[in-house]
């Protein structure tokens, strides 16, 4: 009698099996981590794209203007006319109410206002308002006849700093009962007092127009109202250049108009 014919092992066939169920896995496991990979990336560049919209936005608040950093160029006035000068009958600078003040044009002046106990200051929108060795004038004027009891004016020498901060001179007047100036400088987040408000009859009062004048000769500064000198400073921050600006505090209505720069 024949002897009976062995099986076949079904080993065989589960172990290929297993292994066709391995490399199933594998190839799914990777294209889940392209996937993820993918989404990261785009994610990522979204992000940044974001980050840059707010780093504009934050540039353009209204507690400064859009001013880009100009004071590591010494050649920044090679290109600029000898003389330029901005009526606001034309919108060039930032239009915008915020929980800093308001800003906004009428009449062809450019009025700001600022809240209780704080203060709104904006740079020149271009280059075109470069300070450097310049003679700078700016007409003012208190629209509701209360003057801001931190004074409104004339900046000089404005751009932000690296970090964001403000840097500047401020040429500031109080048209109030008792007339005066004072000159600030803002640096490393901080105003400092370089004229403390000084008394002053060349200042016009109540709601009459002043104009403000800085005459810029290397490091030296001097401050005219309506024609009489009535003051000086030295750069001692060295800022060199930087753009013309407006400064106005507290919640009362001031205007400016005819800001010219002469090189």
């Amino acid at each position: 009698m024949p002897p009976p014919q062995q099986r076949k092992s079904s080993a065989v066939w589960w172990i290929l099996g297993g292994l066709a169920v391995i490399v199933v896995i594998g190839i799914g496991v990777v294209v889940m981590l392209l996937a993820v990979a993918s989404i990261n990336s785009q994610s990522n560049s979204n992000r940044a794209v974001v980050t840059n919209t707010n780093t504009n936005r934050n540039t353009n608040s209204n507690r400064s203007s859009n001013a880009n950093s100009s004071r590591g160029n010494a050649n920044t006035t090679s290109d600029l006319p000898s003389s330029f000068s901005d009526d606001f009958s034309e919108k060039k600078w930032t239009v915008a109410s915020s929980d800093f003040g308001q800003l906004w044009y009428d009449n062809d002046e450019y009025h700001m206002r600022s809240k209780d106990k704080t203060y709104v200051v904006m740079y020149g929108p271009s280059n075109d308002y470069n300070t450097e060795n310049a003679t700078v004038q700016v007409t003012a004027r208190n629209v509701d006849g209360v003057s801001p009891s931190s004074g409104y004016g004339l900046i000089v020498h404005g751009e932000r700093a690296k970090d964001e901060k403000l840097e500047d001179y401020a040429f500031l007047i109080f048209t109030g009962p008792n007339p005066q100036y004072k000159v600030l400088m803002h640096k490393g987040g901080a105003e400092t007092k370089l004229v403390d408000w000084t008394p002053s009859s060349a200042i016009r009062k109540g709601t009459s127009t002043n104009e403000l004048e800085v005459r810029i000769r290397g490091t030296q500064l001097a401050f005219l109202i309506n024609g009489q000198l009535v003051t000086g400073i030295a750069d001692t921050a060295n800022f060199k250049r930087g753009r013309a600006g407006l400064y106005t505090s507290d919640a009362h209505e001031v205007a400016f108009d005819d800001l010219e720069i002469t090189r």
